[in-house]
């Protein structure tokens, strides 16, 4: 379909550019006219003019910021005021348009309101951005559009939203200091290598004594750091690129979602976050007027993590087939008893949205007992590494020192 490059005045005004798809210039101006737009200028863009335009938006692209989970927060909880206060929701569109701090989010406003303009639902025009507006989101305003309540699902979905953000705080403050102290462990064994134990080395080589079995290890490790670095930092990169590969790919990152729900310590800390996320979204979508199984369907892509995801998708097919809830939940093996006590209950009594949301608030319990006791349980480890490193390389270089300084005192 042409594209199609306008200028025209709005309803106030003021002088506005922009290009739209539709089969003619006639059909274009239809379309303005219906927005309140009086439109000056209408021309199809030819191939190089689309390139030229393309080219720009694409630099633009690259370095736009990102929205992040407050920019949509915020989106969220000022659509419920606005339709809440009466306003018409393109009126609203508009005015959160001139009010965004962050270009990126301005031109997804600026998008909507353009397919809104053509006839499209607001869930059709939000599908067109799946990296900003997740299948959950788009699902639940497309309920809100059906049942009028379009209001009400902006301000559950901004109550949501600032659990997914409490969530990824928790879980980030819960792996920050170990990450912290294991990223100083592995700095300070680079700069011994390097440049402390290569200085003791030609002091050691300057005596020709023997040395003990420990140092000579130490001394060789350390000239393998010296000689190699160039290849190791390189090998070092490589890994890691690969490794991001690999967690790209389907295999790759159900292989590892499934190894981090079991590092010690820390694995049932994101396993407890991650099962909260999904207990409140499924109870939220249910509260909405979701049914069951897409629920499920779209609760299973906000986890974000691909074992449980797999788990819950096991559910939605369940289900599908006529069992009950709780025999699903339970074939999965993710849930204790205690919470498949708590949907059993939900089951039977058709309040499965609340007990859900029961369930969010005891994991998310959990995990708040789980972080605030997270340095009490890492200290003894930490301290037990770093005290045996410490120990590994004051014997290997003070030792050859003690044996040097005792011949020396027998002359």
């Amino acid at each position: 379909m042409p594209v199609f490059a306008y200028r025209g005045r709005n309803p106030r005004g003021e002088l506005i550019e922009g290009r739209l798809e539709s089969s003619d210039s006639g059909a274009v101006a239809d379309q303005l006219v219906s927005t309140g737009v009086v439109p000056i200028d209408i021309r199809q863009t030819s191939g190089a003019d689309a390139a030229a335009l393309s080219m720009p938006g694409a630099l633009q692209r690259l370095f736009a910021p990102r929205i992040t989970l407050v920019d949509l927060m915020l989106f969220s909880r000022q659509m419920f005021s606005l339709l809440k206060a009466g306003v018409p929701i393109m009126r609203a569109l508009a005015g959160l348009e001139e009010s965004s701090t962050n270009p990126t989010l301005t031109a997804v406003i600026a998008d909507l309101r353009t397919g809104l303009d053509s006839g499209r639902e607001l869930s059709a025009a939000m599908r067109q951005h799946p990296k900003v507006f997740t299948a959950f989101y788009v699902s639940l305003v497309r309920v809100g559009e059906a049942t009028g309540k379009l209001q009400e699902v902006f301000l559950r979905l901004f109550e949501h939203l600032e659990f997914e953000k409490e969530i990824r705080d928790r879980i980030k403050s819960a792996l920050r200091y170990p990450a912290f102290v294991i990223g100083a462990m592995l700095l300070a064994v680079v700069i011994i290598n390097i440049v402390v134990i290569p200085a003791f080395a030609k002091l050691f080589q300057s005596y020709n004594a023997p040395l003990p079995l420990l140092t000579r290890v130490l001394v060789e490790v350390s000239d393998f750091f010296v000689r190699f670095w160039p290849l190791l930092a390189v090998l070092a990169g490589a890994a890691v690129l690969a490794f991001q590969a690999w967690k790209s790919t389907p295999r790759g990152r159900y292989a590892w979602d499934r190894f981090k729900l079991r590092i010690p310590i820390a694995g049932p800390i994101i396993n407890k976050a991650t099962l909260a996320r999904f207990a409140r979204g499924l109870a939220l979508s249910m509260r909405s007027g979701v049914p069951v199984v897409q629920g499920l369907t779209t609760v299973a892509g906000v986890v974000d993590n691909a074992y449980l995801a797999n788990r819950i998708e096991q559910m939605r097919e369940g289900v599908e087939r006529g069992e009950s809830v709780l025999r699903t939940a339970a074939a999965t093996g993710i849930f204790t008893p205690v919470v498949l006590q708590m949907i059993a209950v939900g089951d039977e009594a058709g309040e499965l949205d609340d007990l859900m949301l029961e369930v969010a608030e005891l994991y998310e319990r959990d995990v708040d007992y789980s972080v605030k006791n997270l340095a009490a349980q890492v200290e003894p480890i930490l301290i037990v590494f770093l005290g045996g490193l410490v120990l590994l390389l004051a014997l290997g270089v003070f030792l050859p020192i003690w044996d040097l300084s005792s011949v020396a005192l027998k002359r």
